[in-house]
């Protein structure tokens, strides 16, 4: 077959097959060239999933009658116009692809007029042909009516799914949209049936919450159950809300990015997230989250794919780190009475002012508390267990006494496991283990970022290991000797320690190393924490920390619910499991069916 240059007609349904892959993709082109028309209003009707029709209607600014043939010809647009325009892309729309495409894979209708026009204009277009323009009735905005998508294309109509499936993806599509602009209102019918109404939040004043739209689009227990913050470096911001690690989801399917005011699903910040859960999510779960990142539209290129749902940094490593360290900095504070869910609070999201660099009112920041790291336990050896709690010479206060305790006094130890204590607001179970293990796991990255106390054996402590137990042990051997040890190999099969942490007992010294290296070697049991020193620590934490049936006394089991109120992330262990659980009276009275 020769080289030929291709018809009009079939570049436009080329084209399309970027830009439009599904009903969903129509409504996301036609919503968001109205969010850049200025509208405050969206209606959108769908009938039998977007294929019978998507009708758009907003309040915009409209068309001028000279511009609306332009607007259905390829690579026309008004967003830019130049090459320095493109580098610093402030709206959604920009490439001009949009509307021919849909227009050459459907029956378009559109209607627009403008505030100073006497009256609106109309064209259509049916698989790319267009009309000649007419004079229309309409107030001031835009109009678009797509109706029978892909009826030219049979071969793409085969990949369109259920009428319930393509309906699920508009309605997440507009989720997406209105969290990214809680000060539009918009409006999503199946016919006659709302399926997402969202109010506008009033823009006057700068203390209107957003949570009000978080609210509307994921309900009351994701802020319930969700962390706000805000963090700021220079030009950059990121913040909005982090669910809570106890919040955790089977799927993934409440994680939100908005980039400049654009709904993105960016990998480079997802892993950036993900990196900052890392330390408080239990394995296999995901966290919800609804996050907006601030920043120079010039530090962004947002150029790098047809539906614009992925972006490049000009800095990625940088932003990455940004972001990853905001994060975790803000779960670090999810210890007992510190970071606790506000669902009043709110954090302003990107609107057209702050895509142009507007300043905002800034959100509270949750600070770091006393270093809790100043809660150095001391070692018992003649203790029966590796790591032994701080021992008070007294009895804890008295619950009335004790308001500033927020896992209160303890009362007893139950099945060996739990501590039952009592506060002024109800009862509280802690899990021992699951608490001691975060206490000591963040004791020892304090300890091995500054250099592990270590003490030198006046024998050598021999192991006996596996073969390949002891051969992965040598290969993380400089993890080992950071933390404290100094050891050597005895042949294939045993290990000489002739120096150890000052934290471990000497005599649980050779179980412990066991039974960490048993771990550390087993890829079934492996930590869900990636970085390998980490890794370390967590899983020496977990071999360390009391185990069950261990018997504690009240002052011990005290020191350790004060040192889980001064250690970050104490919410958790190093798993991700919960580490205390509370109970109020009004929940016990409920129980008890008291007052009624």
């Amino acid at each position: 077959m020769p080289i030929r240059i291709l018809p009009d007609e079939l570049i436009d349904q080329i084209a399309a097959g970027e830009v439009i892959e599904r009903p969903a993709s129509v409504v996301k082109e036609l919503v968001e060239n109205s969010l850049d028309a200025g509208a405050r209003r969206i209606g959108i009707d769908i009938e039998r999933g977007g294929i019978g029709l998507i009708r758009v209607h907003d309040d915009g600014s409209g068309m001028a009658a000279d511009e609306v043939s332009l607007a259905l010809q390829r690579h026309a647009t008004s967003k830019i116009g130049s090459m320095e325009d493109l580098q610093s892309v402030a709206t959604l729309g920009f490439r001009g692809e949009a509307m021919p495409s849909i227009a050459s894979v459907s029956r378009l209708r559109l209607v627009t007029r403008t505030a100073l026009a006497e009256h609106a204009v109309e064209i259509q277009a049916e698989g790319g042909t267009r009309s000649i323009l007419r004079p229309a009735a309409q107030v001031v905005g835009t109009t678009i009516e797509v109706r029978d998508l892909f009826f030219n294309v049979p071969a793409r109509r085969k990949f369109v799914r259920s009428e319930a499936t393509e309906t699920g993806h508009i309605v997440r599509l507009m989720e997406r949209l209105a969290l990214s602009r809680p000060d539009i209102g918009f409006q999503l019918r199946n016919g006659e049936r709302v399926l997402l109404p969202a109010q506008a939040t009033a823009t006057e004043a700068a203390s209107e919450p957003v949570a009000a739209r978080v609210q509307a689009i994921l309900g009351n227990d994701f802020l319930e159950q969700a962390l706000p913050f805000e963090h700021m470096a220079g030009p950059v911001r990121v913040g909005g809300w982090l669910g809570l690690p106890t919040a955790s989801r089977a799927a993934a399917d409440q994680q939100f990015w908005f980039v400049n005011g654009r709904s993105v699903r960016d990998r480079l910040l997802m892993n950036a997230v993900r990196l900052g859960y890392r330390d408080v999510l239990f394995h296999g779960r995901y966290p919800a989250y609804v996050l907006y990142l601030t920043l120079d539209p010039a530090m962004v290129d947002v150029n790098a794919h047809p539906t614009k749902l992925e972006v490049r940094f000009r800095d990625s490593r940088q932003v990455h780190d940004f972001v990853f360290r905001a994060i975790a900095e803000a779960l670090a504070q999810t210890r007992p009475g510190v970071a606790e869910p506000q669902a009043g609070h709110s954090w302003p999201a990107p609107d057209a002012a702050a895509q142009a660099g507007a300043a905002r009112p800034p959100a509270p920041h949750y600070q770091t508390g006393r270093d809790p790291w100043q809660l150095v336990t001391r070692l018992e050896e003649a203790a029966p267990r590796a790591y032994a709690l701080d021992l008070p010479t007294t009895d804890p206060e008295p619950v009335d006494a004790a308001a500033e305790r927020p896992l209160g006094t303890p009362l007893a130890q139950i099945r060996g496991t739990y501590i039952l204590s009592q506060t002024e607001q109800g009862v509280v179970l802690v899990d021992m283990h699951a608490g001691h293990e975060r206490v000591l796991y963040e004791q020892l990255k304090s300890q091995y970022a500054s250099g592990m106390p270590s003490q030198a054996l006046l024998e050598p402590l021999v192991v006996d290991l596996a073969a390949h137990e002891l051969e992965a042990l040598l290969e993380d051997r400089a993890a080992w000797e950071r933390a404290g040890f100094e050891l050597d190999a005895l042949g294939h099969t045993r290990l000489a320690l002739r120096r150890v942490p000052v934290l471990l007992s000497e005599a649980k010294i050779t179980q412990i190393v066991r039974e960490v290296a048993r771990d550390l070697d087993n890829p079934v049991a492996a930590h869900h924490i990636e970085d390998a020193s980490d890794r370390f620590l967590a899983t020496l934490a977990c071999r360390t920390s009391v185990h069950a049936n261990r018997r504690l006394t009240v002052p011990e089991m005290d020191a350790l619910l004060r040192q889980m109120e001064q250690t970050l992330r104490a919410n958790q262990c190093n798993h991700g499991r919960p580490t205390w659980v509370r109970l109020s009276w009004m929940e016990m009275d409920r129980l008890f069916l008291r007052g009624r």
